[in-house]
């Protein structure tokens, strides 16, 4: 019987997210049903919910896709996880797993469409949208959840299954290592775990921002040097400086000048999201031999290799840990810079919520 749970989501965009009452669908045969521990709260989510993705796609909508959970249930054939196990899930719950990206272990690539956590038409039951971790609850593929360390604090470590991904793979791809030096630009939710994966894997890293504000706060993550972009002055300091440039900044940057800072076959990636476009000058590219690049989040066995890593290297988020009923105060923090560096949300406040 589908199981009917508290959660806290969006009627439409731009409106407080209010708590409501959805129904999980019965656990299938390759199902596992997780009890929400911990889920972080991302601005894509926000982004959802305001609007800058146009409507929504399903009403009510519920977000989070950061989620960690205990195992409560399994389907008849299930291999990977038991009941107890302690697990994540991420953006995605299901792919094709059929075509090349598929196949390759990148399914957040799927070439007909993955199947995000939240607000896509769910394969697994025709006729309904998937719903995310905000809630007590979730059903899940046993192939889309994955182990979260026993070693790692669960609820540091709820970012790390969207955040922590998206730093980890554009990073390992282009050869973030001992002897590299690697700037990340923007110091949030996504910034912070950049510095700390950036640094477990041996890189010297720099911070680039727009003000002096936060140097004692990179510093404090790990950071080896600090640049303030907002005069322009880093831009001639640091030309030709850097392997690899993370851009995790959720608005538009002038590319042409972090371009500029690349050494010789130098790549910056760009993984903060937004809907504004950003011109791109092919010069800069041509000298140097310079790449411009974007990266998703990561595929399920990469995400498993980055919690391992993680675990290895002792690398979680930092964390403000609130109750579902301060969700929609967290969203004003957010938009307000007002957070060091994620929200996560105690997966036991949902059932105190009244719907």
């Amino acid at each position: 019987m589908p199981t009917t749970v508290k959660a806290f989501g969006a009627h439409d965009v731009r409106q407080p997210l209010v708590p409501l009452t959805i129904e999980r669908r019965d656990v299938g045969p390759h199902d596992v049903k997780l009890d929400i521990l911990y889920c972080g709260i991302c601005h894509s989510d926000m982004n959802f919910v305001g609007g800058e993705f146009g409507p929504l796609p399903t009403s009510p909508l519920i977000p989070g896709h950061e989620i960690v959970g205990r195992v409560a249930e399994t389907g008849s054939a299930v291999t990977r996880h038991q009941v107890g196990d302690l697990v994540g899930i991420g953006c995605m719950v299901n792919s094709c797993r059929e075509c090349e990206n598929c196949r390759a272990g990148q399914e957040q690539y799927c070439l007909n469409g993955h199947t995000l956590v939240f607000g896509n038409p769910d394969p697994a039951e025709p006729g309904t949208h998937t719903q995310g971790g905000y809630s007590e609850a979730i059903v899940a593929p046993e192939d889309f959840v994955v182990r979260v360390p026993d070693s790692l604090d669960p609820a540091a470590a709820a970012p790390l299954l969207c955040a922590g991904i998206t730093v980890y793979a554009p990073l390992k791809r282009y050869g973030a290592a001992p002897g590299t030096k690697v700037a990340i630009g923007g110091l949030g939710g996504l910034g912070h775990l950049g510095v700390k994966m950036a640094k477990a894997m041996g890189a010297e890293v720099t911070v680039l921002s727009q003000s002096d504000r936060k140097r004692e706060a990179a510093a404090a993550l790990g950071a080896d040097h600090y640049a303030v972009t907002g005069d322009g002055s880093a831009f001639t300091d640091l030309a030709n400086t850097f392997d690899i440039i993370l851009n995790t900044v959720s608005a538009p940057v002038a590319i042409k000048d972090y371009l500029g800072m690349l050494r010789l076959h130098g790549t910056m990636v760009s993984v903060g999201v937004t809907t504004q476009p950003m011109p791109l000058d092919v010069f800069p590219l041509l000298q140097n031999g310079r790449a411009y690049a974007g990266s998703l989040f990561g595929g399920i066995a990469e995400t498993q290799e980055m919690l391992d890593f993680a675990a290895e290297h002792g690398v979680t988020a930092e964390i403000e840990l609130i109750g579902a009923q301060d969700i929609n105060t967290a969203y004003e923090r957010i938009l307000a810079s007002d957070v060091r560096y994620r929200f996560v949300i105690d997966g036991a406040t949902f059932a105190e919520l009244k719907a």
